[in-house]
């Protein structure tokens, strides 16, 4: 089959992923086997490629928003044919003391889609059968693979940040797992409020009716309830949590910061406002976003890239040159 393998982590302006011929995987116990369809490209996905999280493998094939069809390793849950997702977390052990309290996104011992095992960037991928996902038919290829992560992660930030319906929402960086989750909190009656970085992203997130768009230093007009943070950025953090109102909380939406600043206890903390981490996701999770995605008719922008050009498409996630999600088709 044909895949983009990534050999030696390294800047993505060096095209560090080569597209050649591998061998498909062949189906074991407990797995399926995928014909990938699409394929989300996640800054995830950059970090791996760029060495910014260690390596685990001498060779990989990237990438963790999977759309795919059952073709071996059927079950009667799965038959032949059936188009399923697949996230981030690719499996966990199922034993620990996390997973045994109904927290495997906590898992000590995770099996991550397009880190730790291979992904899909390739014309197959083989997949945990519990940790696959039937596709509504509502959601077409291209709009469902940026839900897959971006979506899902999105959606386990706001609950982690405890975001209730008619709530004022700060959303502070602006990029594929902001805009799946604007819908969301429309649907649920929220006022939200974006600060971020470029004048792409201010313009794309006025275009989806938020309540108030500003700049990347810029504090919302408003006391909010609950914030989330999408930039790697501890400064943003700082921003997210002067925002709030007392009893106020921060999700943090990044799986590394660049540092922690110091701020005020007094003026920033105090008055139980919290600030919390997003880790993973769990299945409840998937199943619960892909429903309300399905049933809110939610639709990505989406840049489409074929196989061929996933070095293409990862540099334009690092140059912040797309509004939206970026999908490799296969």
């Amino acid at each position: 089959m044909k895949a983009a393998v990534l050999t030696k982590p390294q800047p993505i302006a060096d095209s560090p992923l080569v597209i050649e011929d591998v061998a498909r995987p062949v189906v074991r116990p407990g797995y399926v086997l995928l014909r990938v369809r699409a394929c989300g490209v996640c800054r995830t996905d950059l970090h791996i490629v760029e060495g910014e999280l260690p390596q685990r493998n001498g060779r990989l094939i990237p990438g963790h928003q999977i759309v795919g069809d059952v073709v071996d390793g059927a079950t009667a849950e799965l038959p032949l044919g059936t188009r399923v997702g697949v996230s981030w977390i690719g499996g966990v052990d199922g034993s620990c003391p996390y997973c045994e309290r109904g927290l495997e996104n906590l898992c000590d011992d995770p099996v991550f889609t397009g880190y730790s095992v291979d992904g899909g960037y390739a014309e197959y991928a083989l997949a945990r059968a519990d940790f696959v996902f039937p596709l509504p038919e509502g959601l077409d290829d291209l709009h469902a693979a940026p839900l897959l992560c971006a979506g899902i992660i999105g959606f386990r930030a706001v609950r982690v940040a405890g975001v209730q319906p008619g709530e004022r929402v700060g959303l502070f960086g602006f990029g594929a797992s902001a805009h799946l989750i604007v819908p969301v909190l429309q649907a649920w009656k929220c006022e939200v409020y974006v600060s971020t970085r470029g004048e792409s992203h201010r313009k794309f997130a006025a275009s989806l009716g938020v309540n108030w768009v500003g700049g990347e230093d810029e504090r919302p007009p408003v006391g909010l309830d609950r914030a989330v943070t999408f930039a790697p950025s501890g400064d943003v953090v700082v921003l997210a949590l002067s925002s709030l109102r007392k009893g106020g909380v921060v999700a943090i939406n990044a799986i590394h910061l660049d540092r922690m600043p110091e701020f005020d206890y007094d003026s920033l903390l105090w008055g139980e406002r919290q600030i919390r981490s997003v880790a993973n996701m769990t299945r409840e999770d998937a199943r619960d976003f892909l429903k309300i995605a399905d049933s809110i008719g939610l639709k990505p922008r989406v840049t489409v890239f074929p196989l061929e050009k996933a070095n293409e498409a990862l540099q334009a996630i690092h140059n912040d040159g797309i509004d939206g999600a970026a999908v490799i088709t296969i």
